[in-house]
């Protein structure tokens, strides 16, 4: 059976991706949905030293004490830091990286270094309140929690076995102007080793592209092969 991971963006928890697991599980599969410490249900646990690493850890231990293997890997947004590292870790548990409108980090780079000025002066005005934590942006859904500002600007280290994954996947929302995501969509076109999908729907796909969305990870190679 294939297994499919889901990793929430910034400031959001496993309850986002609720919906599109029901799709995928209707369908077959078996659907886990982590939130990251310090988010969502776990936001009781928020500190400091919550950070990139930490994240990576969540992830990492859900398919180790999971047993998971063959699994399509998928991260949004800021997630993508989160499931390059992961596979950087456990390469040979991982099928398949989706990364859905999502940063592809190399080795060094962070959120503070790829998301652009706008979102630098975001995270700054937005972790007043206790330093360490960033609020979510007042459009967000109200569930949305403050989220470590460590794990945003902390650099990540990867070896390059990540790049060992059978499949890559990468899906660019086309709908929203503030993207930060066009020099990687335009990169990757070119990359042979990565099939690169557009959608026109705005940054949160999967709200707003649930269909979609699906469709590109059940179509899949190795979903097909290992289902």
């Amino acid at each position: 059976m294939t297994n499919i991971v889901l990793v929430p963006g910034g400031w959001q928890g496993g309850w986002r991706n609720t919906t599109i697991a029901q799709k995928l599980r209707a369908l077959g599969y078996q659907v886990f949905t982590p939130t990251l410490t310090g988010l969502g249900e776990r936001v009781h646990l928020a500190n400091s030293n919550i950070n990139l690493d930490t994240h990576i850890e969540d992830v990492a231990n859900v398919l180790r004490f999971e047993d998971l293997t063959d699994v399509i890997l998928c991260g949004h947004s800021y997630a993508g830091m989160v499931v390059s590292g992961v596979a950087d870790k456990v390469s040979e548990r991982i099928s398949a990286l989706v990364y859905i409108d999502a940063f592809v980090p190399k080795d060094g780079d962070s959120w503070w270094d790829l998301a652009g000025d706008s979102y630098r002066q975001l995270a700054l005005e937005r972790s007043e309140l206790d330093g360490f934590r960033v609020t979510p942006p007042a459009y967000m859904d109200p569930r949305c929690t403050p989220h470590p500002l460590a794990s945003f600007r902390q650099a990540i280290r990867l070896r390059g076995r990540w790049k060992s994954v059978k499949e890559k996947l990468f899906i660019y929302a086309n709908g929203w102007k503030d993207t930060p995501f066009t020099q990687t969509y335009e990169t990757l076109l070119k990359d042979p080793e990565w099939t690169v999908k557009s959608f026109a729907c705005g940054h949160n796909v999967v709200r707003e592209d649930p269909e979609q969305l699906v469709a590109a990870i059940t179509g899949l190679k190795v979903s097909h092969a290992a289902k």
